[in-house]
């Protein structure tokens, strides 16, 4: 901190959120037996609130978008930020979905009756306090709200400084609700935004955190997963592949990598690596490079090898673009041997997320499922897919990348934890 007054205010944040954190601790045990009607029917009078106060809520918004452009905020950055009534319907709409899945607290992961006659139960209870720390995207704070709400969960929310004033209008919607529905209203705070004192002060806060979900670009989450004191879902960062075997079929291979690409390439299930197998018919891979390259996406690899396979003005790569999430109209191609290659390519370089093959081979597809090691594997079809609703699983928190607790799309279930139940009829363990 470069003054006096920087120190005071990170101060005053650590204080704010270790007071705020021991609210949600002691307000958590009331959400484990909250029953699932009453969980859906506030989930769905807040998307009610949300739509009657979008005034109030876009008025809010303005003032972020307003200030973001004045700090010469790049218009992608400044359209994440922005809320519309079309916005809002859609978060509200997004509430209402969650109340209408089904509800995971209680249910019975498994049980038996032991040879000695105990009844075994393990149950799914909810985790408790759980934080959030993202950016920008406002849409995120009623979205985190509603699937920690439903899941049982006290919701600490750290929202990116830009978005500060939305954030707020929409915590003060979801708190009002939940006053007006005769419960606690600090089942959802908003943290403190202005000091990063604050991330930190949430991500230390062992025996009053229980757990930390990062969401948002590499570098936020790299600070989290490593500065954190407790608990941590990794939300990676979605460096995807997709390779193009030698059986593949022309017109999948290309639908499948346009898709994967260039459907939206802001979000982390976008294909960033494109791995072409020599054994195709070089008028697949030169229609495959030139389709990418009339849709708009700068190809980066191996330029003189490109520029022989059919690319007309690819950029030459670095270890840096094997490895690049690049969020952008941009993605990485190289020209390999072999399927197994192709697997030792992605083991090196990819974070984990969603790695695809397209192959009309029962055995490589068999392969490629066997040996690559991420979140989610994709036969025949596009990254895309990577996505808790395209699962059928409802809204998501985010695609866990990690290996511990959840894997992959994070639904309602992975924001539960669970206990074992035993029961039995004054039974004893004999000496």
């Amino acid at each position: 901190m470069s003054t006096d007054h920087e120190q005071s205010l990170a101060r005053a944040e650590a204080a704010t959120v270790a007071e705020l954190a021991a609210i949600a601790q002691a307000v958590a045990p009331s959400m484990r037996t909250l029953s699932t009607a009453v969980k859906n029917r506030v989930l769905v009078a807040c998307a009610d609130a949300l739509v009657a106060h979008q005034d109030a809520v876009l008025a809010a918004n303005e003032k972020d978008c307003t200030q973001a452009a004045a700090n010469g905020t790049p218009a992608s950055i400044i359209d994440r930020l922005r809320l519309t009534g079309e916005r809002i319907a859609g978060i509200a709409a997004g509430l209402r979905e969650v109340a209408a899945l089904p509800d995971p607290v209680g249910v019975v992961d498994t049980g038996r009756v032991l040879p000695n006659g105990l009844r075994l139960s393990r149950i799914r209870v909810p985790l408790g306090v759980m934080g959030m720390v993202y950016e920008a995207r406002p849409n995120v704070t009623v979205d985190s709200f509603g699937l920690a709400f439903k899941a049982g969960n006290v919701a600490l929310l750290r929202g990116s400084r830009s978005a500060a004033h939305s954030n707020a209008a929409l915590v003060d919607v979801l708190r009002t609700v939940l006053q007006q529905q005769q419960l606690d209203p600090n089942i959802v705070q908003l943290l403190p935004c202005q000091t990063h004192t604050s991330v930190q002060a949430l991500i230390t806060a062992r025996g009053l955190v229980d757990v930390v979900i990062p969401r948002g670009g590499a570098g936020l989450i790299e600070a989290v997963v490593t500065g954190a004191q407790v608990p941590t879902i990794e939300t990676g960062t979605g460096n995807c592949h997709t390779y193009v075997h030698k059986d593949a079929d022309p017109d999948m291979a290309v639908a499948v990598v346009l898709n994967g690409k260039i459907r939206r390439v802001s979000v982390c299930n976008a294909t960033e690596t494109v791995l072409l197998d020599r054994g195709l018919d070089p008028q697949v891979i030169a229609r495959i490079l030139r389709e990418l390259e009339t849709a708009g996406v700068t190809i980066h690899g191996d330029v003189t090898e490109l520029v022989a396979a059919g690319a007309t003005a690819p950029v030459a790569a670095t270890d840096e673009d094997w490895g690049c999430e690049y969020l952008s109209m941009d993605v990485a191609v190289r020209l390999v041997d072999s399927i197994a290659e192709a697997i030792d390519h992605i083991e090196q370089w990819s974070s984990g997320h969603t790695e695809a093959i397209v192959t009309s081979s029962l055995a490589a597809a068999q392969q490629f499922i066997d040996q690559v090691d991420s979140a989610a594997v994709s036969v025949n079809a596009s990254t895309a897919f990577t996505d808790g609703q395209q699962y059928g699983m409802g809204a998501e928190i985010g695609i866990s990348t990690q290996k511990l607790h959840a894997r992959g799309p994070m639904g309602l279930p992975e924001l539960t934890t669970t206990k074992w139940v035993v029961q039995g009829d004054g039974h004893i363990r004999p000496v």
